[in-house]
């Protein structure tokens, strides 16, 4: 057994609390006690115990939830936020940070981080202020945390047994045997591309975007909610003398100003609605009517297979997860002279759930990290990369080793079947274990800016991003896929019609990440009016940016689980933002050979393993020779030849 792994059988919900508070009161009194003429590193010491026990709970409760783990779950959040609150306002250790001298580049970087947050916490509030400023803080995690458990509990509610005549089109290996339809994405999304029946399709729609809403089961209602996380954050930013949220927000991100943001916005919707208009124009030809919302995959799919022979379940036989998982590997190994070794005998959540190690060219481990990729009740809906701890060289000149979990929610295996992919899924994979790369491979011995630590989230996408560029090169293709039934690879014909169709109704994909990443700032640059303000704001920035009129049922802010329990509030534009640096760093690679391993290393060692040790524009201009340029990033969706 590896030591210093998460042992998650060891997690007893009424053990919990308690558990925390003596570990939360133990980190005060060495602060409140001890000489702290090295702040670093006594801080290093305390937030690294105390990570180290709440990130297995913390993750437990996102994948594997009990009414008991969530209970304790819920009961901790106002003893974490409490605690955050003292270290924000912590007089001593502020001076201590404020007089310390650093001995290199690296914790002069950490003091300049420290010291914002501490300005951004209130530090030189009055006493009432910063009490108020811990009750909102404390307010905001218990209101996120509901949020996410409301999306959760409202999916779940949902299901219906469809007749045989309803489900035809939906491909047999996604329907389950009892025929009961959940609002479980990969169900949802399959009804959605592939029912026939229109009624179905628009039963399906409108019990997605109604979930957590005043239109389904108020007990697990968001409006309130929203509401009250909006005006709290608004009064957060006042506080601190802040016009309003957003500019909150960009004090931590790469982006400097509100118009900035709105201005690199609008500018990327007045490349993307015009293509958008061009193709909801074909798509409604192409279906002989007015296309609603429930229309737009469904006869999408049926185009793109017209146009290009292909649609996404074609790929499900040719991408068996645990083969595109190890392709994944190979393709990493060749790019950063790295291998993959997978480990038996570590405690894990799930049956279902694999570890594995990373060993760097001089034998070293590098990282280890947890896969979970298949869909499962009391398991949060959507994908993501989180950390169980940090790379860290300790005091005693140990060196811990940086430890991630990656979740996904695939389609599970069947009884004659592995767990298969889309390609869309392949994508969902490269994109988080990119988030995994960045957390794991990093060369820094200082928590605060070692892997994601320290970097903007407007800049955190980047690894991420970059990785899924891969997925659309012929060559990797062929080595990432092996039909699970004849062992043959993707063939030729299948992957030419892949590729042509790589833009199609890119317009309309742009254009809604677009509006979200408008609405969420524009969301954020006031404080709310009255309880119908969010979905008002919704409907003002839909009907300004999208090119299809939405039904009044439709609720999608009360999902928005980015903004609302994510770390994504003011700053969902970071996707689009990010990607843009993301295709420009991949576009080298594309001058250079996607799998040329100089340029491979040289991305690995100025920017991949740099963490957040130097602001990312120095770290990008160290790796690209210049500032970022968008013409990739067009070219990428196609809207640019």
């Amino acid at each position: 057994m590896i030591k210093d792994l998460p042992q998650f059988n060891d997690i007893m919900p009424d053990k919990i609390v308690l558990a925390l508070q003596e570990i939360l009161a133990d980190n005060l009194k060495i602060l409140d006690t001890q000489d702290l003429s090295h702040p670093i590193e006594v801080l290093e010491i305390i937030e690294n115990r105390l990570h180290k026990f709440w990130s297995p709970i913390s993750h437990l409760h996102a994948v594997h939830d009990t009414p008991a783990l969530r209970e304790a779950y819920n009961s901790c959040l106002p003893l974490l936020s409490d605690y955050e609150t003292t270290i924000s306002h912590h007089e001593k250790l502020y001076q201590a940070i404020c007089r310390y001298q650093p001995k290199n580049s690296y914790e002069k970087r950490i003091i300049e981080l420290k010291l914002r947050d501490f300005r951004l916490s209130g530090i030189a509030l009055s006493a009432e202020k910063k009490l108020r400023y811990g009750e909102i803080e404390k307010k905001l995690s218990e209101l996120g945390a509901r949020f996410s458990e409301n999306i959760l509990d409202s999916t779940q509610a949902w299901s219906y047994v469809a007749s045989d005549q309803e489900l035809i089109g939906i491909p047999k290996d996604i329907i389950p045997e009892d025929k009961k339809l959940t609002l479980d994405y990969p169900c949802y999304s399959a009804v959605q591309k592939y029912a026939e029946d229109r009624s179905l399709r628009e039963k399906c729609y409108q019990a997605y975007v109604t979930r957590a809403s005043d239109l389904n089961d108020l007990k697990y209602d968001n409006t309130e909610i929203m509401q009250n996380i909006l005006s709290l954050k608004y009064e957060l930013a006042e506080i601190l003398g802040f016009k309003n949220y957003a500019e909150l927000s960009l004090e931590t991100k790469m982006a400097k100003s509100s118009d900035q943001v709105l201005d690199f916005l609008d500018k990327l919707v007045a490349h993307a609605k015009p293509a958008a208009q061009k193709e909801l124009k074909e798509l409604a030809e192409f279906a002989g009517h007015e296309l609603a919302p429930w229309d737009v995959a469904f006869y999408g799919e049926k185009l793109s297979q017209k146009k290009y022979h292909s649609h996404q379940e074609l790929f499900r036989p040719y991408f068996p997860a645990e083969y595109v998982l190890s392709g994944l590997f190979s393709l990493v190994s060749q790019l950063y002279n790295l291998n993959f070794k997978k480990i038996n005998n570590t405690e894990v959540w799930d049956a279902e759930v694999s570890c594995f190690e990373i060993i760097d060219q001089h034998q070293k481990l590098r990282g280890i990290f947890y896969v979970d990729l298949y869909t499962r009740k009391q398991k949060r809906e959507g994908a993501w990369m989180d950390d169980y701890c940090s790379r860290y060289k300790k005091p005693d000149g140990e060196l811990q080793i940086p430890v991630a979990y990656l979740t996904c929610n695939f389609m599970r295996p069947q009884k004659d079947q592995p767990g298969l992919l889309t390609h869309d899924d392949v994508m969902t994979l490269f994109h988080e274990f990119g988030h995994g790369l960045h957390h794991l491979l990093t060369t820094i011995d200082y928590i605060d800016i070692s892997g994601i630590n320290g970097v903007p989230w407007d800049a955190v996408e980047l690894p991420s991003q970059f990785m899924e560029n891969f997925c659309w090169e012929k060559s990797i293709l062929k080595k990432l896929s092996k039909h699970y039934q004849t062992n043959e690879s993707l063939p030729d014909d299948l992957i030419n019609n892949l590729l042509a169709s790589r833009h199609f109704n890119a317009g309309l994909q742009l254009l809604r990440q677009l509006e979200f990443g408008l609405f969420d700032f524009y969301l954020h640059l006031k404080k709310p009016e009255n309880k119908d303000y969010v979905l008002n704001l919704f409907r003002e920035t839909h009907n300004k940016t999208a090119v299809m009129p939405a039904p009044d049922y439709l609720r999608f802010p009360h999902t928005f689980s980015h903004i609302f329990n994510g770390g994504y509030s003011a700053a969902y534009y970071s996707y689009l933002w990010a990607e843009v640096l993301s295709c420009d760093v991949f576009s080298l690679f594309e001058e250079n050979g996607v799998l040329d391993a100089k340029t491979g290393q040289k991305f690995l060692n100025q920017l991949l393993s740099q963490g957040g040790s130097q602001p990312p524009e120095i770290l990008f201009k160290n790796f690209r020779g210049r500032e970022p340029d968008q013409t990739a990033f067009l070219k990428s969706w196609g809207l640019m030849q």
